[in-house]
């Protein structure tokens, strides 16, 4: 089903109601495509002066739905295109006239043995809109119990749409996913709620929740009691009102390990005939959703034992760090302790990930806040006794989940590093600034990748050639096996905010000069089943 929607934005010969009865009706009109066993294609006037005017008005199709139940006859996209010249007549006529209109009325040839069936849609007295339904006359052919009653529904539900009071938003939101179709299952219902017809796909769907006699005749809100008795599961108060066909709503009956979503719509005569527009039938559409909802539990437990191997990772590497803490009390060398500390960092930070990693299963994670508080934490468990302020600018956005640990300990690594060796001998230097810029862009094949910036105003780096410690050659191991990135260390070419307010020559004379050091990172955004060979 296509939709184009701009002429209704904003149109002001259109109140919002209507707007919304339209988008509803379009919403939720596959079902008459399914019924009517016709394409159906929504009409417009092409300009808003052609909405009140008649002269040179033409029409644009607004949307356009192919039927699931018989070969479509439109197989063209036409949505947002021009009325044709033969179908012009029959829409201006059902527009201004507010009168069904048949091709046979209009005289003209019927290609391919076509019918078109034009009707006004009526909304509060007004016409907002003209439905065509093109069918096939071969189609009508011999035509089965089945389709007939199909066809009548369909004419039912075109008699409501017509005065505006099908689909009805303020009882049933139309928009429902997962809602059951013609092809599933159909229920036709009497005033009094019996069943009058039954589709096979329906008596299949009821004969799982094992309803084994013979539907026909029988009470729809009586079976529903039966099986309410026989699995003694409460079921919502209003449930009778829908299987009496009283009420447009959903609802799902569940037994013996089947479970049955059910839609009701009441069918109301037109308010200008004898039956002065009372409820005298309803529709009653089901679909077996058993293994949906099998699926549905499984992936639930699955969810919940991921969540709780999380948790309890998390409280396990807490453990640990608490170890590593006992034990970094108790010893004696400076060096010990140091590399306690360091170990302790890297275990709190791989915990900090799976505690967010409990509190939601999605593809992608939002890494923002954590990656801001991992920034922060990163610079307090440096265990300066001088001030570090941090930064970040820009946004990670949504990650894999197997990219977000090593990038939370690549991170860790830099920033501690930064702040144990960006102050320098000199104690005048009581303040520490690290930035942490991020940006994501898409490369020439249209591959996501991510440029992150580590920036601080310390020291800068050693003038001789350096040998990097352990954190760094993890950092490195990290980008390139588990980022499958890059990584490079530079002179930020920045001087401190003290050196920037004594000026820069004074700044250039002193022996511990602060040239800053930056940390480039790139690596691809890669989904867990491309990074694992999947």
């Amino acid at each position: 089903m296509a939709v184009f929607q701009d002429p209704l934005v904003g149109h002001r010969h259109l109140s919002q109601d209507d707007v919304e009865w339209l988008h509803a009706l379009v919403g939720d009109w596959q079902l008459l495509s399914d019924l009517a066993f016709s394409d159906v294609v929504l009409w417009f006037p092409h300009t808003e002066e052609g909405f009140l005017s008649s002269a040179d008005r033409s029409f644009i199709a607004l949307a356009q739905a192919r039927p699931s139940t018989t070969q479509t006859l439109i197989h063209r996209d036409v949505v947002g295109d021009r009325i044709r010249a033969d179908l012009k007549p029959m829409v201006e006529r059902a527009w201004t006239s507010q009168v069904e209109t048949n091709s046979s009325d209009q005289g003209q040839p019927s290609p391919a043995r076509m019918r078109v069936q034009a009707i006004p849609l009526i909304h509060r007295g007004r016409t907002v809109g003209v439905i065509t339904l093109h069918f096939a006359v071969a189609a009508m052919r011999s035509p089965s119990r089945l389709e007939l009653t199909y066809r009548r529904c369909a004419e039912d539900l075109l008699v409501m749409a017509a005065e505006g009071r099908w689909p009805d938003a303020s009882q049933e939101f139309t928009g429902y996913g997962g809602a059951p179709r013609v092809g599933d299952g159909l229920l036709r219902l009497d005033a009094e709620g019996r069943i009058t017809f039954a589709s096979p796909n329906a008596v299949s769907a009821l004969l799982r929740l094992g309803v084994s006699d013979t539907l026909e005749g029988r009470s729809l809100a009586g079976i529903g009691s039966e099986l309410q008795r026989a699995t003694g599961v409460v079921v919502d108060e209003s449930q009778p009102m829908m299987l009496t066909g009283r009420r447009a709503m959903r609802a799902e009956l569940e037994a013996h390990g089947a479970a049955v979503t059910l839609r009701s719509i009441p069918l109301y005569g037109a308010s200008h005939k004898e039956r002065g527009g009372e409820r005298f039938a309803a529709l009653v559409l089901c679909r077996d959703v058993t293994e949906l909802r099998r699926r549905d539990k499984q992936l639930m437990s699955k969810d919940a034992t991921i969540k709780e191997i999380h948790h309890r990772v998390k409280n396990n590497l807490q453990t640990v760090s608490a170890l590593l803490r006992m034990q970094s009390r108790r010893m004696d060398s400076q060096e010990g302790r140091e590399g306690l500390g360091r170990a302790m960092r890297r275990v709190e930070t791989i915990a900090m990930v799976h505690d967010s990693l409990s509190k939601g299963l999605e593809e992608t994670v939002d890494v923002d806040d954590m990656m801001r508080r991992q920034l922060y934490l990163a610079a307090e468990m440096a265990q300066s006794d001088r001030q570090v302020i941090t930064a970040l600018h820009g946004s990670f956005g949504q990650l894999p989940p197997d990219m977000v640990t090593p990038l939370a300990l690549v991170i860790t690594e830099i920033v501690a590093n930064a702040v144990e060796h960006g102050f320098g001998p000199d104690p005048a230097h009581r303040e520490l600034h690290v930035t942490m810029s991020v940006q994501r862009h898409a490369d020439a094949a249209g591959r996501q990748r991510l440029e992150l910036e580590l920036t601080d105003d310390g020291v800068g780096l050693p003038e001789q050639e350096w040998e990097p410690g352990l954190g760094l050659r993890i950092v490195r191991t990290l980008v390139r096996g588990e980022l499958s990135g890059s990584i490079e260390w530079e002179s930020a070419g920045i001087p401190s905010a003290l050196e920037a307010a004594a000026g820069t020559e004074a700044a250039a004379g002193t022996e511990t000069a602060r040239t800053g050091t930056r940390v480039k990172l790139r690596a691809p955004i890669l989904a867990a089943s491309l990074k694992s060979g999947g």
